[in-house]
Formats: structure tokens, C-alpha cells, sequence
């Protein structure tokens, strides 16, 4: 079976996209209703929202609280989930808490850290943090339980030192949990960080969302939806799947 490389998955992409605005463009004609402008007039919603700076303004907050949010709960999470899946005492320790935090709804999360810590960042940021962590700990600790020991008893009869065994045989294998953790992580991520900013910031996409939902204005909705989209898009496609082949490609 004949594989395409990155260019020909670019180009494919491409034209699925084309396509959503050809669907959209028909949809929007078809129905003919307020509720539903057409690309047109999102686009140019858009360009009137970045020539005004209030766009690039409210998407960088929000990118930033992305950013470390992200940074935070891949740490963390990441630590933990290694922990669990080295030592199966901690790991029995640990479980209950585990089901916990991927049970408890990101609202609540979000209620009681605004609750405890006031409506500034540091509370948004944690609460995002705290809502990914525990997906982040269950994907890496199943990395961690699958750990080929075959590998590191080669690394121990060849006397490697640790920090070495660590990241040239023990993180490698690693490398595919933690990918899928952060490009899960990153969907979920940037959505929690709306909700964080809809209930309880002065500024950020998330807040403009809400502002233009009072005003029932749809174009300003899908203006700054498809701007953030687009970004995480490109995240996606120039950083974190480079990122993965090349962290991978010892495996091939």
C-alpha cells in the first residue's frame, strides 16, 4: 500500500478544509438566516477585529494561560504518571485520587478554585492545570508500565549511568505516551481555558465570546472561533507533529 508523505497529507488537508467553506458557503445561502453569515462576513468580522488590535490583544492572553497551563499539567502529570507506572505502591495509593480528578466536571474545578484563590489568573491557570493532569497521569503511566526491561537490563549490563539510561533508553520509549498526552492535552486544554475566562476574567477570548453571546452576534463568535481554531491548527501541523516524527524516528 502506497504511504503519502508529509506534503501529500498537507495537500489533503487542504482540500478537506476548502471544503468545509464550500459546505458552509452553501449552508449559509441555503438557510439564508441571521444565525449563520457566511464566510464572507466572518472574514471580514476578522479583519476588522485585527486591524482594531482587540483580537490580536484578547487571543494573546488567552494563548498565554494556554501556554502555561499546558506547560504546567504536561510537567506534572508527566512526573506523576512515571512514578505510578515505576512503583505499584504509589500507584495503589494514588488510584483513588486518580479517578477522582477524571471524574470531577472541569466546572466545578474552575468554581472553587475562583472560590479559593479569587478571580485572577493564578486561579485560572490552576484550575485549567488541574482539569488535565489526571489524563496526562493515565496516559503516561500506562507508557511507564510498558516499558520494554529487556532494554534497560542491556543499559544496566552495559553499566550506563542513570541519567543516560534515562533519556536514551528509558524517556525514547516514552516519547509516543507523551505525545498523544500532549496533543490531547492541548485540544482539551484550550476549551477548559475559554470557560476559565467566560466565568471569571476581564479579557481573553473566552470573554469576548461571552460578550458577543449577549449581543447575539454570531459573526464576532465565529470570527474569533476560527482565529483561535487556526492557530491550534497550526500548532498542530508546525509543532507538535514535527515534533513526534522526529521523536520517533528511532522506532522506524
Amino acid at each position: 500500500m502506497k504511504r503519502h508523505g508529509p506534503q501529500g497529507e498537507g495537500w489533503l488537508r487542504a482540500v478537506s478544509l476548502a471544503a468545509f467553506l464550500v459546505l458552509w458557503q452553501l449552508a449559509a445561502t441555503l438557510f439564508a438566516s441571521q444565525t449563520l453569515p457566511p464566510p464572507a462576513a466572518v472574514f471580514a468580522r476578522i479583519a476588522a477585529e485585527t486591524s482594531s488590535l482587540a483580537l490580536p490583544t484578547h487571543l494573546a492572553i488567552t494563548l498565554a494561560r494556554v501556554a502555561v497551563a499546558f506547560g504546567l499539567a504536561m510537567a506534572l502529570g508527566a512526573a506523576i504518571g512515571i512514578a505510578m507506572g515505576r512503583w505499584r505502591r504509589l500507584d495503589a495509593l494514588l488510584d483513588g485520587w486518580l479517578v477522582l480528578g477524571l471524574n470531577i466536571p472541569a466546572l466545578v474545578t474552575i468554581i472553587l478554585c475562583y472560590v479559593w484563590f479569587g478571580l485572577n489568573d493564578a486561579a485560572a491557570i490552576v484550575a485549567v492545570a488541574l482539569n488535565k493532569i489526571p489524563t496526562v497521569v493515565v496516559t503516561v503511566r500506562e507508557g511507564a508500565r510498558a516499558i520494554d526491561a529487556r532494554l534497560m537490563q542491556v543499559a544496566h549490563a552495559y553499566r550506563l549511568p542513570r541519567l543516560r539510561t534515562f533519556t536514551h533508553v528509558y524517556l525514547p520509549q516514552l516519547y509516543p505516551y507523551l505525545m498523544a498526552a500532549a496533543r490531547s492535552g492541548l485540544s482539551l486544554i484550550w476549551k477548559i481555558v475559554l470557560v476559565v475566562e467566560l466565568l471569571g476574567r476581564s479579557n481573553g477570548v473566552g470573554f469576548q465570546l461571552n460578550m458577543f453571546f449577549q449581543l447575539f452576534d454570531i459573526a464576532g463568535i465565529l470570527a474569533y472561533t476560527l482565529v483561535f481554531a487556526a492557530v491550534v491548527l497550526v500548532v498542530e501541523a508546525a509543532g507538535l507533529r514535527p515534533l513526534e516524527r522526529r521523536l520517533t524516528r528511532w522506532r522506524s
